[in-house]
């Protein structure tokens, strides 16, 4: 079995990842501050772990943030994967490196295929874009997999953020015109696994199937807590102000890994799930 190396280990993919790959064979798990991929000594540590994959789930995701502190940002989500490939290269390691359906525009009813020009907008969308060029212009052994609106376990995720609105609000009032893949990070795990069995290096979109605004993701998240009763407002994004604009349509779409017979469930399933996991244990 293959040695396997996450970073971003305590992340909610990160967790997703190491509990998948925890009796598959030997893991490595490395977290802050101990393991920085910001640091350029990261080359030489990669190379010393000596991995056969190393799985990126370390990023800085505060879209929002990331407009006051572009330097921190590009110095994660790009630097780092660059310093990550470079130590791949040392040792023949693999590289999965996730990044995020905001490289797109999210041009209203488009939906973007793997090999898509990107056109990312936010400081944290193109320090992503610039992360997958990284390392791509370094190692030929990489995976790149793109995940949208991710959820599992913890708070920091859409639907715990809800949840923890509707018990505190009594109401709620959630955006309708902002569209993506509700996706869930054992799932992506699932699949990354599935993924580095092929061999078949490139771009690749691992989402939950079907796609939800913001308004579907949160009345259905309701109604399988059964709080469907609690008043939700629609409304648009312009009422929500933010220091970013997401994109309003950057939903992805499966094809390269569906052609491998990689396929994830439909994202209604995936939360119910994700609802019988968090608030049923």
């Amino acid at each position: 079995m293959p040695h396997v190396l996450i970073t971003g280990a305590n992340g909610q993919l990160g967790q997703a990842l190491a509990s998948h790959f925890d009796s598959a064979g030997r893991l490595t798990c490395w977290t802050r501050p101990r393991y920085d991929i910001t640091d350029p000594a990261i080359v030489e540590a990669v190379a010393e772990a000596d991995p056969d994959v190393v799985i990126n789930a370390a990023a800085w995701t505060d879209v929002d943030g990331a407009e006051k502190a572009p330097q921190f940002a590009f110095n994660v989500n790009a630097l780092g994967p660059k310093y990550l490939a470079e130590g791949c290269a040392r040792c023949g390691a693999t590289l999965v490196q996730i990044s995020t359906n905001e490289v797109f525009a999210g041009e209203a009813g488009r939906f973007y295929h793997e090999y898509e020009e990107t056109s990312p907008g936010s400081v944290y969308a193109r320090s992503k874009a610039a992360g997958e060029a990284a390392a791509a212009a370094t190692l030929d052994r990489l995976f790149i997999v793109r995940v949208a609106w991710l959820f599992g376990a913890g708070s920091s995720n859409f639907p715990a953020k809800i949840s923890a609105a509707a018990d505190r609000h009594g109401a709620l009032r959630v955006v309708s015109d902002e569209f993506g893949n509700p996706t869930y990070a054992p799932d992506v795990a699932e699949a990354v696994a599935k993924l580095m069995e092929t061999h078949r290096y490139g771009i690749y979109h691992l989402v939950n199937d079907g796609c939800a605004s913001r308004y579907d993701w949160a009345t259905e998240l309701l109604r399988l807590t059964g709080r469907e009763a609690l008043p939700v407002d629609p409304i648009i994004a312009q009422e929500w102000p933010r220091p970013t604009t997401p994109p309003p349509h950057a939903v992805l779409v499966n094809q390269a890994g569906a052609a491998l017979g990689i396929n994830l469930r439909h994202w209604r399933d995936a939360l119910h799930n994700y609802v019988q996991n968090e608030f049923n244990s």
